[in-house]
């Protein structure tokens, strides 16, 4: 099975049914909300395709600037350290270096947008 036949292949609760098992277990009425909430979000994200060949340098180069302004409004910033195939490696610097909070930030800024960049499988942070 593929990565979309997988993402398609959830079974997802109706809101009524979510509501009836809150009320004998809310705990797994929470846990299978956010699975939902999580799988409908990767549903939506595009798939890499294997064909797009080696993302583009000065593509990636302009999303890592558009990256670099908003974690410099926090103290931190970030450099583009090299494109293996489909994944680009950064080093998280300034205040993100080492701050807790870097993964959600590499993870919810860094690669949204630089995923965006056809060619972009993925990006990985180098210390």
């Amino acid at each position: 099975m593929n990565e979309k036949d997988r993402r398609q292949a959830i079974r997802f609760y109706t809101e009524a049914e979510l509501d009836a098992l809150e009320e004998s277990d809310p705990d797994t009425a929470y846990r299978i909300a956010r699975a939902q909430a999580i799988a409908a979000r990767e549903r939506q994200a595009p798939v890499p395709d294997a064909n797009a060949g080696p993302p583009d340098e000065t593509a990636v180069c302009r999303a890592i600037e558009d990256v670099r302004r908003i974690l410099q409004r926090d103290g931190g910033d970030i450099e583009l350290v090299d494109i293996v195939g489909a994944t680009v490696r950064v080093r998280m610097k300034g205040a993100c270096a080492g701050c807790p909070n870097s993964v959600l930030d590499l993870r919810n800024v860094v690669e949204k947008v630089v995923c965006a960049v056809p060619g972009v499988g993925s990006v990985v942070n180098t210390f």
